[in-house]
């Protein structure tokens, strides 16, 4: 699965390990995580995450 990075921290959301604290459960594609889903670091909306190569 695609991980994802904010563009404003630099935190990658790892789909393998989602993101328990924010209700992620692990195997949870990026895709499907609901739009409201902040990043844990920093804050920011889904909006401003890019898939990493």
């Amino acid at each position: 699965m695609q991980k994802y990075q904010c563009n404003v921290c630099g935190y990658i959301y790892d789909p393998e390990a989602g993101d328990p604290d924010g209700g992620i459960a692990p195997g949870t594609a990026f895709e499907d995580i609901p739009d409201d889903w902040v990043c844990p670091v920093c804050g920011v909306s889904k909006d401003d995450f890019s898939p990493v190569d």
